[in-house]
């Protein structure tokens, strides 16, 4: 059976969330989710814990640079690197993948590199990497407004022949990420609906880190999220967004059924935003020190380590490479940001068009004259 449901459970706030590691690190098989990482060997799993350390050390310093005012802004994913990750290198290299703003561990599961991620939250680059060449969207900064593009994306490879044939080569799906609040979005009710009706080669992962900016999702919502897709009748399953294994499993079992012609699936990832919704917000207004207490004792990186300790799989040595990239790669983040020169503001007209618009250039002569009047200030002064 499997672990993908179509019915809402009775209650509907009994919905089971699959787990592979508990917070201790204890391992509990299943099945399903087994065989889906059956291909996996333990030089793969540290290779999933070197990325979480990473990714998160890159994050910490994307902070600091913003408190620099070296970015405008930085939505942190720390805490959320499990999900991430998993469903990062569950992905095929030729699946198209949908971020929203804060995939950082997605991107680098995807070989984008992180400074080019920075130089958008700088505000000097739309987005840094070619689409096509790494198969991920720019990322969204709109809560759901990616969500009916990557169906439409999907709706496309269902159009060329490209899912369901049996060829690992040839099958491809669409995965479409977002979180809790942006679940909330009529974008997303929208995507399900054309999703589920033309049974789109594509898989929703919302991760669910409990609060879309001050709103808790227990105020968004009166079920698990889990179940909002079943309405359409898409299968769906809640995870613990937390462990590594069970992410990478669920992403890797749904991608699977999506690329065999099976049609869309729906994950919900259970997490948590250990930082604020960006560098702009405050949590401590709107949550309290023991819900982050008690969150902090479910740390993914942590559960991982000790995971792999228990097996016999890690060392100090080996944690502490992985330390030293993080601190090197924070460190060459560093330089290059505050390396970088703004530039020329009026490069924001440049292709937005293939051809000359002529609303763009009476808009890009506007906008000279505005910054002319500064130039003519200064200089009578």
């Amino acid at each position: 059976m499997s672990v993908f449901q179509t019915a809402i459970p009775t209650p509907a706030s009994s919905e089971p969330t699959l787990q592979l590691l508990s917070p201790d690190g204890t391992r509990t098989p299943h099945d399903e989710l087994d065989a889906a990482l059956a291909h996996l060997d333990f030089d793969d799993l540290r290779g999933f814990y070197r990325d979480m350390v990473i990714v998160r050390a890159a994050d910490h310093e994307a902070t600091a640079l913003q408190r620099q005012g070296q970015l405008g802004l930085w939505a942190s994913a720390v805490g959320q690197e499990a999900a991430q990750i998993g469903a990062g290198h569950a992905a095929r290299a030729h699946d198209y993948l949908v971020p929203t703003y804060r995939e950082h561990g997605v991107a680098w599961a995807r070989g984008i590199e992180p400074w080019k991620l920075l130089e958008v939250w700088r505000g000097i680059n739309h987005c840094g990497w070619d689409p096509r060449e790494l198969m991920t969207h720019p990322y969204m900064i709109v809560l759901g407004a990616q969500a009916p593009q990557a169906v439409g994306y999907a709706m496309g490879i269902t159009r060329d022949g490209a899912c369901g044939t049996g060829d690992a080569e040839v099958d491809t799906a669409v995965l479409a990420l977002f979180g809790d609040g942006a679940s909330s979005e009529g974008e997303v009710s929208e995507a399900f609906t054309w999703a589920a009706s033309f049974e789109a080669p594509i898989v929703f992962l919302s991760q669910n880190n409990q609060w879309a900016i001050s709103t808790a999702t227990s105020v968004q919502t009166r079920v698990p999220l889990a179940q909002r897709s079943r309405g359409w009748g898409i299968p769906s399953v809640r995870v613990d967004g937390n462990d590594v294994l069970a992410s990478y499993a669920v992403s890797r079992l749904a991608l699977d059924a999506a690329r065999g012609g099976e049609g869309p699936r729906f994950i919900e990832a259970l997490t948590y935003r250990m930082n604020a919704h960006t560098t702009s917000d405050e949590p401590r207004i709107y949550r309290g020190e023991d819900e982050e207490k008690r969150w902090a004792a479910l740390d993914p990186i942590e559960r991982f380590e000790a995971y792999l300790k228990r097996e016999d799989q890690l060392d100090a040595a080996f944690v502490e490479r992985c330390k030293e990239e993080g601190h090197d790669l924070s460190m060459s983040l560093h330089h290059h940001i505050h390396a970088l020169e703004d530039p020329d503001p009026i490069q924001i007209f440049d292709h937005v068009y293939v051809d000359e618009h002529p609303l763009v250039a009476e808009e890009r002569a506007e906008y000279i004259r505005y910054i002319e009047q500064f130039e003519e200030e200064g200089e009578g002064k």
